[in-house]
């Protein structure tokens, strides 16, 4: 353990602690990804069914219709646990509180087999997304806490990545075993998987030692310090630039196989899994690629350039009029590379704004505080979708356009490059 302190304080070597705080948050990210990607893949089906059920005389408006509100709250109830668990975080420790949050997420997600009415849907969702969004900034605040400052952005990048191993892995399995309105239930007791991790975490993984000298030193106040006039200004700008992002891929993107889903019909069950793959695939690309590309380029320019290939990749998505094929694969590829590898750039820059003592929290806050407004971004692509008729071509179009607004909103974030983090 004093090997694993050393590491923790700035020395080079690399000990066997670094790594099972890696694999740890690695595998609870990773699972998360699977956890949020799942719900794209059952949710067409699981709605069609409850529709037949009651006999609902518009199905597709009545799924565009709850896949809005679910989505909704599935972000509200994450942007409700990145308050509490990263508090929780700063307060207990990193270790504990990020094993609560896995077990939370797995075991509610579980619950989906038993649902019979889409509210069912939502509640589950709801308690299950509280233990997610508290996942993330408690993962990245101890991965971040613990590797030396020169390997924070090739960190940055894996974690960025591991999220999206879980969407490739909830493609790879709903391609192998199509999803269909017969047969969805089995697809939520594969989420229940996650919570054997708590245990490995419990029992192996060393808490951060940073945090450990920093609670030592005194009464914290978290929240309080998160939001003191000195810091306002800095957690203003990480929510919108967290919002931005976060809008993209839930108020678009995360409605890909479900627009597939409609334009294929029920000839081809696997077509939405199999977008899913090349979305996962190209995520991964993007973050672990982008960790590279941005090691040496400032935090602003890296964020505007991000807004600006995704709004490219998406528009041509989504206004190129093209049918279901080896082309449109190709796009969702990129469409994922793009848009997803934010999700590696934040691990590097939000825990550069705030010292350990409030990390998580502020991290927590940043993140998803976003999600809130990618909640709204979720609702407002239901009514849309609506709207336009069932279009989800026109609705992704539209709300991609939110990338112009990261473009305009990062240049009055600081510049963080080339410094440490702060104590």
């Amino acid at each position: 353990m004093a090997d694993h302190a050393k590491g923790t304080t700035g020395q080079d070597r690399i000990h066997k602690g670094h790594y099972l705080t890696l694999l740890a948050a690695f595998l609870g990210w990773m699972f998360d990804g699977f956890e949020m990607g799942l719900f794209p893949i059952v949710a067409r089906p699981a709605l069609l069914d409850m529709a037949r059920a009651s006999a609902i005389e518009s199905p597709e408006a009545y799924v565009g219709w709850w896949m809005g509100i679910i989505t909704a709250l599935f972000l509200i109830g994450a942007a409700l646990g990145g308050w509490i668990l990263g508090w929780l975080g700063d307060k207990i420790g990193r270790v504990r509180a990020l094993s609560l949050s896995i077990l939370l997420y797995s075991l509610f997600t579980g619950m989906g087999y038993f649902a019979q009415e889409p509210w069912h849907l939502g509640l589950f969702r709801v308690i299950a997304s509280i233990g997610m969004g508290g996942e993330w900034s408690l993962g990245v605040a101890l991965v971040m806490e613990c590797w030396p400052e020169r390997f924070r952005p090739y960190m940055a990048g894996i974690i960025g990545a591991a999220a999206n191993f879980g969407f490739l892995s909830i493609g790879v399995i709903a391609f192998t075993i199509p999803v269909t309105p017969d047969s969805w239930r089995w697809m939520w007791l594969v989420g229940v998987v996650p919570a054997l991790l708590v245990f490995f975490i419990t029992l192996f993984v060393p808490e951060s030692t940073r945090w450990k000298e920093s609670v030592g030193k005194g009464h914290t106040t978290p929240l309080r310090e998160v939001f003191a006039r000195v810091r306002l200004r800095t957690t203003i700008i990480g929510i919108l630039l967290t919002s931005v992002a976060l809008i993209g891929t839930w108020g678009s993107v995360q409605w890909i196989p479900v627009w597939v889903d409609q334009l294929v019909g029920p000839s081809m069950p696997h077509a939405k899994a199999m977008v899913g793959m090349w979305s996962g695939l190209g995520a991964i690309v993007g973050c672990i690629g982008g960790s590279v590309l941005w090691r040496n380029a400032g935090r602003r320019v890296s964020y505007f350039t991000l807004c600006l290939v995704s709004l490219a990749a998406c528009s041509l998505l989504y206004r190129g009029g093209f049918a279901y094929g080896m082309t449109f694969q190709i796009l969702v590829f990129f469409a994922g590379m793009t848009t997803a590898a934010f999700y590696g750039w934040f691990p590097l820059f939000l825990p550069e704004l705030y010292p350990t003592r409030m990390r998580a929290t502020g991290q927590g806050v940043c993140f998803n505080t976003g999600r809130v407004f990618a909640a709204v971004g979720s609702l407002t692509s239901g009514q849309l979708v609506a709207f336009f008729d069932g279009d989800y071509a026109k609705t992704g179009a539209l709300i991609t356009l939110v990338y112009v607004v990261g473009m305009a909103c990062v240049w009055f974030a600081p510049e963080t490059k080339g410094k440490p983090l702060p104590e």
